[in-house]
């Protein structure tokens, strides 16, 4: 059940940022690519990964090199009266657009889109597992005369592995507790891998409801064809 992935922080300089990686900004797509829209309404940049800088932690989990990975959803700055009228609906919501870093242009967000300020972060490498709760017991093998169940077996004996990431933003691996089971690999016809999970941050000034995240995840066989029009993103909020 184990996942590699990055925990993403705040760099204090771009010299200490992984790669591109970064929160906010402008985009990073090549220049005929369209800025993404949902019933005309622009898409929100949220996030750039850099997949090259990644690559060599992921390895094999990393099927493809899509270059630059850019997250968009749907965040306009509008009146809530407008904002009402839009069909929250749909794959349409979002977008995950790859871009080759040699042919990679700036391009600054079209109103009503909102433009967040660009932050640089460093993606930390981390062994993850699933929370310790949405584990059960039929997915792991463990000693039922020294453990209760499945979560006993994490947590006393991999507690530092708890996939339990809620409040963090992190890409790949596995994303935190309130969503792990989406994204569950028991199923491999239905299996998705998780691409990005973005908490609330009042300092680049977003957030989805009562602490909410955002999720962006793809269908492992999408993943694996460098198909990335069908990732999907879904927000949970308490």
């Amino acid at each position: 059940m184990a996942r590699r992935g990055f925990r993403l922080s705040r760099s204090p300089g771009r010299a200490q940022a992984t790669g591109q990686c970064r929160l906010g900004g402008p985009a990073l797509i090549e220049p005929e690519t369209p800025w993404p829209e949902h019933n005309g309404v622009p898409l929100s940049l949220h996030a750039v990964l850099d997949t090259d800088a990644l690559a060599a932690w992921l390895g094999t989990e990393l099927p493809v090199r899509p270059g630059l990975l850019n997250f968009f959803y749907l965040d306009p700055d509008l009146p809530y009266e407008e904002y009402r009228k839009l069909d929250l609906s749909g794959p349409g919501m979002c977008r995950v657009i790859p871009a080759d870093p040699a042919r990679a242009v700036v391009m600054t967000a079209p109103r009503p889109a909102r433009s967040y300020a660009a932050m640089p972060v460093h993606a930390a490498e981390v062994t993850m597992l699933p929370d310790c709760w949405d584990v059960e017991d039929d997915d792991v093998e463990f000693d039922r005369g020294r453990h209760w169940g499945a979560p006993s077996l994490i947590l006393s004996e991999m507690g530092d592995l708890d996939g339990n990431t809620a409040g963090s933003h992190c890409a790949f691996g596995w994303p935190d507790t309130s969503y792990t089971l989406k994204v569950s690999s028991r199923d491999s016809d239905g299996a998705a891998v998780h691409l990005l999970q973005l908490a609330e941050d009042t300092e680049l000034g977003w957030g989805w409801g009562d602490a909410g995240t955002l999720y962006f995840t793809i269908p492992a066989k999408a993943f694996a064809a460098g198909d990335f029009r069908q990732a999907t993103a879904q927000v949970l909020c308490c």
